[in-house]
């Protein structure tokens, strides 16, 4: 079983708040967005990290995080990256990918809205943690923690914090 804190949009910022979630976790993904790499190396020294970098990201944080990531956690297949729409609304290379693939979670990052959905027809989940950074519109700043036990999502609770 792996405990995961799924994040995204820091936008350069980072505080002791996500510093110490990041240690209760196994794993710390991010979804794009980070600003700068210091971030990713600041997180990846409490934890192992699994990043795709964002639209705002520059070369430096493009060395260290792909557009995409597709991997296994326990048994299930993951999918990442920051611009992918949502269900009902994927990006055309997003949608193709997941049609022929099949992944179990699709994670996407960009919006700055929390979205948790389950995607009826293409049959996995939809995660978007929303925004943990200070820049950008949203009221509050979101982080999303789950486990995954072998092909089984547990205990995913939405974590909330002011901007």
């Amino acid at each position: 079983m792996k405990k995961i804190l799924l994040l995204s949009d820091t936008h350069s910022y980072m505080d002791e708040t996500i510093l110490s979630r990041a240690s209760q976790h196994d794993e710390i993904w991010h979804a794009g967005d980070w600003g700068v790499v210091t971030l990713f190396d600041q997180l990846n020294a409490i934890k192992p990290v699994r990043g795709v970098y964002g639209n705002i990201d520059g070369e430096e944080v493009r060395k260290v995080c792909p557009k995409i990531q597709v991997f296994q956690c326990e048994e299930m297949k993951i999918f990442m990256t920051h611009i992918g729409g949502y269900p009902g609304r994927y990006k055309t290379p997003v949608y193709n990918y997941l049609l022929g693939e099949k992944p179990d979670i699709v994670i996407c990052g960009h919006s700055h809205i929390l979205k948790v959905i389950y995607d009826k027809n293409l049959q996995h989940l939809h995660l978007n943690p929303g925004a943990i950074g200070q820049h950008g519109f949203h009221k509050v700043r979101t982080m999303l923690s789950f486990k995954i036990d072998k092909k089984e999502i547990k205990d995913l609770v939405v974590l909330e914090y002011p901007k």
